[in-house]
């Protein structure tokens, strides 16, 4: 299977933008939602709202440091535009999450409701950086890669790492909080799989 990824892109550079900015608010809310709930999600976002629980450093800076090493694994296998388009996005994700609760003041958010809302916001922010080939880094490019290269459907790929994550969240977070966090996150990762699928989409230029 060829790499989508790194063909020539079928939108223009204003659709990018506009659904990057798009995406990343979308992801930013719902991390927002997650971190006001005291939920966790799975990813680069998830571990570093974990360690953020655990360590109190923020999210922003942990979510931007845990996607460094992964930034080379994208510009090998997936292109350089991919990978430009996904810095940006991860930067532009830590900065609205260090901005939100600024913008966005949540006195008091019911967890059952900010894991489904905060999950479907995720899934479909992470959609529309996926179908403009960005991606919130981290486990979103290893996820690509495998579904472009390999047929392995990007959704599923994630829901398993996912599910490592939120077992390793057993041991900071109550389990009800957990039990929520994997509600929200088969709600985001089926709006992946279910939607983000080759061949699928086609953009028009």
């Amino acid at each position: 299977m060829t790499n989508d990824l790194a063909a020539p892109s079928k939108h223009r550079l204003y659709e990018d933008l506009f659904a990057i900015l798009i995406g990343t608010t979308l992801v930013s809310i719902g991390i927002t939602f997650y971190a006001e709930a005291t939920l966790i999600t799975g990813s680069t976002a998830g571990l570093a709202l974990l360690l953020q629980y655990e360590t109190g450093v923020s999210f922003s800076i942990l979510f931007f440091a845990i996607n460094v090493p992964f930034y080379g694994l994208a510009a090998l296998r997936m292109g350089w535009p991919f990978t430009v388009k996904t810095i940006a996005s991860v930067m532009l994700v830590s900065f609205l999450s260090a901005m939100m609760p600024q913008w966005l003041y949540v006195s008091a958010i019911e967890p059952l409701f900010a894991a489904l809302a905060g999950g479907t916001l995720i899934g479909l922010g992470v959609l529309s950086l996926f179908r403009h080939k960005a991606s919130v880094g981290g486990i979103n490019i290893l996820a690509l890669f495998l579904q472009n290269n390999f047929g392995i459907r990007a959704g599923y790929f994630q829901l398993a790492v996912d599910g490592a994550i939120l077992f390793a969240a057993l041991f900071i977070l109550p389990i009800d909080r957990v039990l929520l966090s994997i509600l929200g996150a088969v709600a985001l990762n089926l709006i992946v799989a279910l939607n983000h699928r080759p061949g699928r989409y086609i953009g028009f230029s």
